[in-house]
């Protein structure tokens, strides 16, 4: 493990990635919220960070942008390709077998009401 000081927080590498030292919180976690635009108040409450945590995370992010965007960019694809494998092909039958059973008695409402909210959405579109 190897630590990149900011200030007074520390920022470091672990098998997770870039770290905020004392958290299991990524810079990537940070980033979806940065890239949203969220304020760093909100952020920091999220996160139950402290006020240096945040502003040393941030100011890391803002120091390394062209790197920590890269990892993130990589983060993401990988996530993206876990979540193709493990949810689309490994579930794919589950999921058409649940699809595929009956409302249970007394639901019947609630699934015409979902199947018409669902059609309306796919023709706008």
């Amino acid at each position: 493990m190897t630590t990149v000081s900011n200030e007074q927080t520390a920022i470091i590498r672990t098998e997770r990635g870039l770290s905020i030292a004392g958290t299991r919180i990524t810079i990537y976690d940070i980033m979806d919220y940065v890239t949203a635009q969220y304020p760093p108040k909100f952020i920091r409450g999220l996160f139950d960070l402290t006020e240096e945590q945040i502003n040393g995370a941030l100011a890391y992010i803002e120091a390394n942008r062209a790197t920590v965007e890269a990892e993130y960019q990589m983060v993401l694809k990988e996530a993206e390709e876990l979540r193709l494998y493990y949810y689309e092909e490994k579930n794919r039958d589950l999921i058409a077998r649940i699809a595929a059973m009956p409302p249970r008695p007394g639901t019947e409402a609630i699934w015409e009401k979902l199947r018409a909210a669902k059609a309306k959405r796919e023709d706008k579109a």
